[in-house]
């Protein structure tokens, strides 16, 4: 009788630190629900919002976005190896302490402390092999003053904008005010790392700005004010290559949005009325290969690996511009990143697969 292949053993890392904590929750579980368990076997890691790491044995159709789930600390304390390249996690339960072998980590984080380089750095300390971008790349797509100056070195286009930190803002609020001036209404204000559109605010006038900067610097200690640029908003997913060939695109998808609204966290992840997802998007062949092009070098800018969503604005008047990349997207079954994966022809299952193969084959 022959002998039942032994199955890779992925754990997987979700919640975390951040204010994303409940959309990295709902993405677990949406992979969990969805994840291949004839070739793999997940070790389920919860991080609750205290920073613990607990072994999570949960029911997955109980992370859904509509419950906002949080982890809660269990008593059980998940570690990684002290040795690097032992491909074991430690787990201290009510039983006493035992090691868990592991082949590969997909961290399913969003966020500071998850998305940022932190838990990549952790997992490269421990020898650990990992799905996603490395400690560069999550680093540089997290904080989006340092993306933009990456991409306009690659000579890739980005909005006009100003980095304001929370000391500037704090010593000399007028000073600040008076850059605005170089900017056309409406802006954007953002902190400078975070994602889901958390801290984000469009403002139409100079009245709203205070209140847009108190919203931005209470989630990071630097902001982002961001020039507004009309146009269709367009999104595209990237993928690693396989053994050193070239990263791939997909087809783009575009997020319609009502006059005056833009994609803010409740439309994101509440749905209501506003906003529609048309996947694909209808664009000329010179469109997409350009928007696909453009996706690809702004991978390789930032020293992409595994997957990124890159997001572009697209009009007549100001061509194509990356607003920015995320290294690791919403990833529910119905978020961008999958759903416009699937219009290319790999459905949610199989993209799970891929991510989890192209991390185990990734030189770190």
């Amino acid at each position: 009788m022959p002998e039942t292949p032994t199955k890779t053993r992925v754990a997987l890392l979700f919640g975390g630190r951040s204010s994303e904590h409940s959309i990295s929750c709902a993405t677990a579980g949406s992979v969990l629900r969805h994840l291949d368990r004839e070739r793999f076997e997940p070790i389920v890691v919860g991080i609750a919002p205290d920073g613990a790491w607990t072994l999570w044995d949960g029911d997955p159709a109980e992370l859904t976005l509509e419950a906002m789930p949080v982890v809660a600390d269990n008593g059980t304390r998940v570690r990684l190896p002290q040795v690097a390249g032992e491909r074991t996690l430690t787990v201290e339960d009510a039983s006493g302490i035992r090691t868990v072998p592991v082949d590969v980590v997909f961290p399913i984080l969003h966020g500071p402390f998850g998305e940022d380089g932190t838990v990549q750095g952790a997992l490269e300390l421990a020898g650990l092999p990992y799905v996603g971008n490395g400690v560069l790349a999550s680093a540089v797509g997290m904080d989006k003053h340092f993306t933009k100056t990456v991409l306009e070195h690659a000579g890739i286009r980005v909005a006009p904008w100003m980095t304001i930190s929370r000391a500037d803002w704090a010593r000399d609020p007028d000073a600040v005010r008076a850059r605005l001036g170089d900017f056309p209404m409406p802006v954007f204000v953002k902190p400078a790392r975070a994602g889901s559109s958390v801290g984000v605010s469009r403002v139409a006038s100079v009245l709203e700005f205070d209140r847009a900067m108190e919203t931005a610097l209470a989630e990071d200690t630097r902001a982002l004010v961001e020039a507004g640029v009309s146009g269709r908003e367009i999104e595209l997913g990237v993928l690693a290559g396989r053994a050193g060939a070239m990263p791939r695109a997909s087809l783009p998808g575009e997020i319609e949005l009502d006059e005056g609204r833009f994609y803010d966290f409740d439309l994101k992840y509440r749905g209501g009325e506003g906003a529609r997802v048309v996947c694909p998007a209808e664009v000329d062949d010179e469109t997409l290969a350009a928007l696909q092009t453009t996706a690809i070098r702004a991978f390789e800018a930032i020293e992409g690996a595994g997957l990124a969503r890159v997001d572009f604005f697209v009009s007549p008047e100001h061509g194509i511009v990356v607003n920015e990349i995320n290294t690791m997207p919403g990833f529910t079954s119905i978020s961008m990143f999958p759903v416009v994966w699937e219009a290319t022809g790999i459905a949610y299952g199989d993209l799970i697969t891929e991510l989890i193969e192209l991390g185990l084959q990734e030189q770190r």
